[in-house]
C-alpha cells in the first residue's frame, strides 16, 4: 500500500520566479528572508505558492458565485473555514478578503514566527534552532518543522517541550531570553534645534565701503 509520504508521490510544492534575476525582487526577497529568519528562498516560494493557490481558487469561484451555484458556494465556505482555522482570516470574510491576502499573512502563521512572537526565543534565528533541535512542542507533541502553519486552536499550547532542558525556568537560555525581553529600550536623545545665527550689525561706516 502506498501513502502520500512515499517517494513516488513526492512533488514540488512551490514554483520559482519566471524572471529569476530581477534586482528589485531579489532585494525584496532578501529582506523577507532576514525578517522571518527563513533558511532559503524555497521556504519563501512555498508560502508564495500557498498564497497564490488561495487567490486562484477565489478568482475561479468569483464568477460562479454570481449564479448561486451550490457546489461553488460550498467550496467557498470550505476555503474560508480553512483560512479561519489557521487564523489567516476572521469570521465573516469575503472573496475580496481572500484576494487581498498578502505574503505576510501566511508567514505570520509559521511556527518559527510564533515561537519568536510568544517570547520563547530571543531572535528568529534562535526560534528556528529551538524548533529543529526538538525543544518546542505544539498540542502536547514535539515539532521540528519551522515552516509549519499553526492552527489557531493549537496556538495556546505552544510551549517548550516537557522533556527539553528548556522546560526548566532557570535554564541559562531562558534567563538570557527573559533578560532581553525586560531590557529597556534606549530613547533617542532629542537633538537641540540649531539656534538662528544673530545678524551682524552693520555699522554705517562699513556700509559706505
Amino acid at each position: 500500500m502506498s501513502y502520500l509520504g512515499d517517494q513516488k508521490f513526492q512533488h514540488k510544492k512551490y514554483s520559482t520566479p519566471r524572471h529569476p534575476w530581477e534586482a528589485a525582487r531579489i532585494e525584496q526577497e532578501k529582506e523577507i528572508l532576514e525578517r522571518y529568519g527563513l533558511k532559503n528562498k524555497r521556504e519563501l516560494w512555498k508560502s508564495l505558492s500557498m498564497l497564490d493557490s488561495f487567490r486562484t481558487q477565489a478568482r475561479t469561484l468569483e464568477g460562479k458565485l454570481r449564479y448561486q451555484d451550490e457546489y461553488s458556494m460550498q467550496q467557498f465556505k470550505n476555503m474560508i473555514r480553512r483560512l479561519q482555522r489557521f487564523n489567516i482570516l476572521n469570521e465573516g470574510a469575503t472573496l475580496d478578503d481572500v484576494l487581498s491576502l498578502k505574503l505576510d499573512d501566511i508567514l505570520e502563521r509559521r511556527l518559527q514566527t510564533l515561537v519568536f512572537k510568544m517570547k520563547l526565543a530571543a531572535t528568529m534565528k534562535q526560534a528556528r534552532q529551538l524548533i529543529t533541535h526538538g525543544q518546542i512542542s505544539l498540542g502536547g507533541r514535539r515539532v521540528t518543522i519551522p515552516g509549519l502553519i499553526v492552527e489557531a486552536s493549537l496556538e495556546p499550547t505552544l510551549a517548550y517541550d516537557p522533556d527539553s532542558p528548556l522546560a526548566d525556568e532557570l535554564h541559562p537560555i531562558r534567563q538570557a531570553i527573559l533578560s532581553k525581553k525586560e531590557e529597556p529600550k534606549e530613547e533617542k536623545a532629542e537633538e537641540p534645534e540649531p539656534k538662528p545665527e544673530a545678524q551682524k550689525e552693520v555699522k554705517p561706516e562699513e556700509a559706505k565701503k
